[in-house]
């Protein structure tokens, strides 16, 4: 499909997980609205719909807010639509420009078309399976975690009548997560690119393989950010300055980018603060200027990012002596 990034009809699309409404933009500047199921069946009764108001060129417009638009996302691409996915803060402050008070489904698909029409973000792409896959196996190896570390916790307070039972239970646990990440090991080294990509990371001193499904499973399109700085924005580990009036507080991590990729890397940038050359040196410095330690393992994670960024980015193993001393 050849995707254009000029269209004359404009689709806005507010998505839940079981319906979306949306708010198509015509070339006269009337808008027609409608609500469809979030479904496969649903996907295709729009663009029935579409074809009813001879739509032949479209740029379809939704907030990247949850899983529930990647499929009809994908569907609309695989249609040879033009599609962006929105960060919500920007869909906010427009909404804001526009001194919107009231909210519906059909007036936030309104307003995502508005958007689309006057901003022309710039234009999605479906991930490639396997990084999707990956995606897929990281979360569920989250999620069994998550699961052994509650039984463990309820295994120091249960009744000794359901002792034996929880027990068994963290073990089958563990037995899936081992599978699991054998699963995640063998799709990464049965792919050229994440292979490559892999042997590259490990060549950082603090990142363990543990990390490293992680960091592919989102690092993948690294190429997308020109500036290391950007790609700490989106893992949220950028500084962020109170201030008011004339107070200026401490400097603290934004926290607006990825909780998942923020947890995945706090306790690499904790060893790396120990056996990395760089981050050793970083340590030394904030730590004589008395900096507290939270702050310190903050600006270990930024730096660990721009490190991960040139690698990846540069194509080469990690070289201490290339990196420059600030975070």
């Amino acid at each position: 499909m050849i995707h254009s990034s000029s269209s004359h009809f404009v689709l806005g699309i507010d998505i839940s997980k079981k319906k979306f409404d949306v708010a198509l933009l015509l070339p006269n500047g009337k808008r027609k609205n409608k609500v469809f199921q979030n479904t496969p069946p649903g996907f295709n009764t729009l663009i029935q719909w579409l074809h009813k108001w001879d739509v032949q060129s479209l740029h379809a417009c939704m907030e990247a807010t949850n899983i529930y638009g990647n499929a009809l996302a994908e569907f609309l691409y695989d249609e040879g639509f033009d599609v962006s996915v929105i960060n919500p803060a920007r869909i906010k402050g427009f909404a804001q420009s526009e001194l919107l008070r009231t909210k519906t489904d059909a007036q936030d698909a309104s307003l995502i078309a508005r958007f689309c029409q006057a901003m022309q973000p710039s234009l999605w792409q479906p991930e490639p399976v396997s990084i999707r896959q990956l995606k897929a196996m990281v979360k569920r190896l989250d999620a069994l975690i998550g699961m052994q570390q509650q039984e463990v916790n309820r295994l120091d307070v249960a009744e000794s009548v359901i002792q034996t039972e929880i027990q068994s239970h963290i073990e089958q646990l563990n037995l899936r997560i081992q599978q699991l990440r054998q699963d995640i090991r063998s799709h990464i080294d049965n792919d050229p690119d994440l292979k490559h990509q892999n042997d590259l990371l490990l060549s950082i001193p603090g990142i363990g393989e543990k990390t490293i499904a992680c960091l592919l499973a989102h690092f993948h399109t690294i190429t997308r950010f020109d500036q290391a700085k950007k790609l700490a924005a989106f893992c949220g580990v950028t500084p962020r300055e109170r201030q008011s009036g004339n107070m200026t507080g401490h400097a603290r991590m934004s926290k607006t980018g990825s909780a998942h990729l923020r947890k995945a890397l706090f306790f690499p940038a904790m060893v790396a603060l120990r056996y990395n050359p760089v981050l050793i040196q970083l340590n030394q410095r904030l730590t004589a200027k008395g900096k507290p330690k939270m702050l310190i393992i903050g600006a270990a994670m930024r730096k660990l990012v721009h490190i991960i960024y040139g690698v990846l980015k540069n194509n080469t193993p990690f070289n201490p002596n290339l990196i420059a001393e600030n975070p």
